[in-house]
């Protein structure tokens, strides 16, 4: 089958794979979400030639996927940037990386955490010195913010799998068999019980799931939460640091982690993998404190 005639089929597949063209294209729709949005920066990375991304950029932004955005005249030099459009092949990103993990560079085993010292581990810890992604995720309350708090001089961002208030959907079948899942709960009452400590040490607590602002809502009200909980629903934050999920019942989880980031929203320790929620908290408390 032609290319030609991919786009005129009548399968979503067909109709997507006649727009993303091949592996390559997948790569730099991946590096732009990760915040590198310049024809150099992306080259660099890539290890591509610049007559192959040239077209695959200009491919893109012809199909909507990516917009450009001047940032000089002379010469004429642009970001590239996802659109609305783009944004929503994030999660089929998460969806490759999740299969890669599990079914290509592991034995298929579904699970919530990772080897200490495994490919996944050593691809969390190299975030160290990396910036947070430029995007805004929704508050339990609705409100739109950017994942690091302004003006404050740490950010502790815990990532976890999802929490559930007694009375709603609650866990997905099976949850307590997938290793790494649970521990939500202590991990976030345990933040709660040292959120003053933190504050103290001038850090800012923020939790981190995939679930809908209305399940964080719930939780956070049930565990009486001194700290704002944000919803990554969209993947945005998951792709652009390249995240390690798992998919439980249908729905894309953050693997258990915890990330420092600075003023400037610089990432500067990374924990994962946690096997003790309640210890980890205690030992981010300390790492704060000697900074």
């Amino acid at each position: 089958m032609k290319r030609a005639d991919l786009a005129d089929a009548d399968c979503g597949v067909a109709q997507a794979l006649g727009v993303i063209g091949d592996w390559w294209t997948f790569l730099v729709v991946r590096d732009i979400a990760g915040g590198t949005t310049r024809f150099d920066s992306l080259q660099r990375e890539l290890g591509v030639s610049r007559r192959a991304l040239a077209e695959r950029l200009a491919s893109l932004v012809a199909h909507g996927v990516l917009e450009k955005r001047a940032y000089s005249n002379r010469p004429p030099r642009y970001d590239y940037l996802l659109t609305a459009k783009g944004e929503g092949l994030l999660p089929a990103l998460i969806a490759l990386q999740d299969w890669g993990t599990r079914h290509v560079m592991g034995n298929g085993t579904l699970t919530g955490t990772s080897e200490d010292g495994g490919a996944e581990a050593r691809r969390v810890h190299e975030l160290v010195g990396r910036k947070l992604p430029d995007v805004v995720l929704e508050r339990q309350d609705g409100e739109r913010v950017a994942p690091s708090a302004s003006g404050a001089l740490w950010t502790v961002l815990y990532l976890f799998p999802g929490a559930f208030a007694p009375g709603t959907q609650g866990h997905p079948p099976g949850w307590g068999d997938i290793p790494g899942a649970g521990g939500c709960t202590l991990e976030s009452l345990t933040y709660a019980s040292r959120h003053n400590d933190f504050e103290m040490s001038g850090a800012t607590v923020r939790g981190i799931s995939t679930q809908r602002p209305d399940q964080l809502a719930a939780f956070a009200d049930h565990a009486r939460l001194p700290y704002p909980l944000l919803s990554d629903q969209d993947m945005k934050l998951a792709a652009g640091l390249r995240l390690p999920t798992f998919r439980a019942s249908g729905v894309d989880r953050l693997k258990r982690l915890t990330l420092l980031a600075d003023a400037d929203a610089v990432i500067r320790a990374v924990q994962f993998p946690i096997s003790d929620p309640a210890g980890s908290v205690e030992e981010m408390l300390t790492l704060v404190r000697g900074r």
